[in-house]
């Protein structure tokens, strides 16, 4: 696709659409508009802009050689039998992680935030059950939106469900968000998850009642996640002990 061709395509398109409503009759007033209309008042100029390319580091398989990740974890983050590939950003996060630090995580759009916070996550799970720990929830991951938490869930469900870990192994997700019904909230009490998706308003009550079901499914003392936090610019996700 030629982008300045389908940008004239685009504006030529619209202004025959707004024209298209009257017929101006007289000619300096039609002049006029024509003017205006040929210099481009009614809409922008093109932006034009660069996705940028960002650093590589090394693949999941060679963190887990490399004792940085588990070989669990090694089997959860591929595409079928390809490692996943990981931005030098991404790599600098799993090692924070590792030292046990908190950090804050500030890059561009599609530039794979999420796994700065879900593939330490994921590992620390996956050590711990290894190390024959109980199963509790160890991370709680906080999202501005039920929508970015609904496709996280999906997201990282499709990953975990592909792993080929066995059970006692393979990490736990759950969605809190108000959309469960009580059922669900009851399985979740009297099973919780490894890893807890929220929203700010559902963490907010939780953390305030501490009630019953809502205890429960809150209680983590490992780590807690946020993901998308009040500074929209930039998106930053920090990630620290709860």
């Amino acid at each position: 696709m030629k982008a300045f061709d389908f940008d004239d395509h685009l504006i030529g398109a619209y202004e025959r659409f707004s024209r298209s409503f009257t017929t101006i009759r007289s000619d300096d007033l039609r002049t006029e508009i024509d003017a205006q209309y040929g210099a481009g008042r009614f809409w922008p100029d093109a932006l034009l802009s660069l996705n940028p390319h960002y650093r590589t580091d090394r693949n999941v398989d060679e963190l887990v050689a490399s004792g940085d990740l588990d070989e669990g974890t090694g089997q959860v983050f591929r595409f079928g039998d390809f490692p996943m590939k990981f931005y030098r950003h991404q790599a600098e996060a799993i090692a924070t992680a590792r030292a046990g630090k908190s950090y804050v995580v500030t890059t561009g759009t599609g530039s794979g935030k999420s796994m700065c916070f879900f593939v330490p996550v994921v590992d620390a799970i996956i050590r711990a059950l290894r190390a024959g720990k109980p199963r509790k929830t160890r991370a709680i991951i906080v999202y501005p939106m039920n929508a970015l938490a609904n496709s996280q869930l999906k997201e990282i469900d499709k990953f975990l469900s592909q792993s080929g870990l066995p059970d006692k192994l393979k990490p736990v997700v759950k969605r809190y968000t108000g959309q469960e019904s009580r059922e669900d909230r009851e399985k979740i009490a009297a099973a919780p998850p490894d890893i807890l998706l929220t929203n700010y308003m559902m963490a907010e009550l939780l953390r305030i009642l501490c009630l019953g079901v809502n205890a429960k499914a809150m209680q983590s003392d490992s780590m807690c996640t946020m993901d998308f936090c009040c500074q929209r610019s930039g998106m930053p996700h920090l990630i620290g002990g709860l």
